[in-house]
């Protein structure tokens, strides 16, 4: 058995593959409808790794909201990153939300907390 992908709902594909490859250095690999259940996906791979992002939209999903932090199920996503403050920097720069800014868990171990367009939490790891 092998890990394949995770996915991620998007209410806005274009504005999601933007941000994920635009800050998050992701490429977009596939993107296609899927007529059967009103939905169009799309996958973005790590290009140093076999990972891979695959982002839903549904055209029938009525409301697009997260729960509240301590009531979701899925907690974040996880990047590892080159330069935390710069990334950081072009977040706000952006117009994304940072909820953690840059903090050293241990010795030479920083860490950070975005979100994504639509809410996802994304870790951000500098070591």
């Amino acid at each position: 058995m092998t890990f394949v992908h995770v996915s991620v709902r998007a209410s806005d594909m274009d504005r999601s593959i933007a941000f994920y490859s635009e800050l998050l250095n992701m490429e977009l690999a596939k993107r296609r409808p899927i007529p059967e259940n009103r939905a169009e996906i799309s996958f973005l791979k790590d290009p140093g790794g076999d990972l891979a992002l695959e982002l839903t939209h549904y055209d029938d999903q009525a409301g697009f909201e997260q729960a509240e932090y301590m009531k979701r199920t899925f907690d974040h996503l996880a990047f590892k990153v080159d330069d935390l403050r710069k990334l950081i920097g072009k977040v706000k720069e952006a117009g994304y939300t940072v909820t953690d800014e840059p903090f050293e868990l241990s010795p030479g171990h920083w860490l950070a907390f975005i979100e994504d367009p639509d809410g996802t939490l994304i870790e951000l790891i500098q070591k």
